[in-house]
């Protein structure tokens, strides 16, 4: 299982507010067929599940900006894939508070 966190940037709005593109990318991953789960930040989205489908997902969700007016969007991806242990965002972050507070895993 794969988390990618994204960040989806509409340029050549006509304005600084981005919660409307933000809202309409978050109904990309609600609609979403594939086997994910999804968490919003306030600077990016976090999203896990299989490669193949974050991809397809992202791909989506960078098209909602132009399709709402943009004229340019920067997406940047960061991508943590994992094979040798199954990980799930619950559990890395499960990892860092054990360590927080001293407690072995």
């Amino acid at each position: 299982m794969a988390i990618v966190q994204v960040t989806i940037v509409p340029l050549g709005t006509g304005t600084t507010s981005v919660s409307g593109y933000v809202a309409a990318t978050q109904q990309v991953l609600e609609e979403a067929a594939e086997a994910i789960s999804y968490q919003l930040t306030p600077m990016s989205t976090i999203i896990e599940g299989e490669l193949d489908d974050l991809l397809a997902v992202v791909r989506r969700m960078h098209e909602v900006p132009f399709d709402r007016g943009a004229v340019r969007v920067s997406t940047s991806i960061t991508i943590d894939d994992r094979r040798d242990v199954k990980g799930t965002m619950e559990q890395k972050l499960r990892s860092v508070e054990q360590k927080l507070h001293g407690e072995r895993e």
